[in-house]
């Protein structure tokens, strides 16, 4: 299939593109050749080849989501200087002035 310098012209128009018109002819005569090569690929048998969406196998490698024990809280809390409702209390490294900030 050829493809016109009007097509080109069109092309470029919707795209919002402006070519010289020396441009047109080069830009002609690409896309034919790249329409060619697709035209030569569309002539080889593919009946037996499966779809191929990726080039590689992908496979998940993330681990099921089990819950696991954690560390025992009193033994976290066994070298806590103050604690309240299982809550460590530390200083303020904010002051504003403003008790609790």
């Amino acid at each position: 299939m050829a493809i016109t310098e009007e097509q080109v012209r069109h092309v470029a128009k919707l795209a919002k593109l402006e070519f010289a018109p020396n441009e047109i002819t080069h830009f002609t005569e690409q896309l034919g050749d790249i329409i060619d090569m697709v035209e030569q690929l569309e002539a080889v048998d593919t009946t037996d080849v499966p779809v191929t969406s990726h080039g590689y196998a992908l496979k998940n490698v993330m681990r099921e989501d089990v819950a696991e024990p954690g560390t025992d809280r009193e033994l976290l809390f066994k070298n806590v200087k103050t604690a309240e409702d299982g809550m460590i209390q530390v200083p303020a490294i904010l002051d504003n002035e403003v008790e609790g900030a």
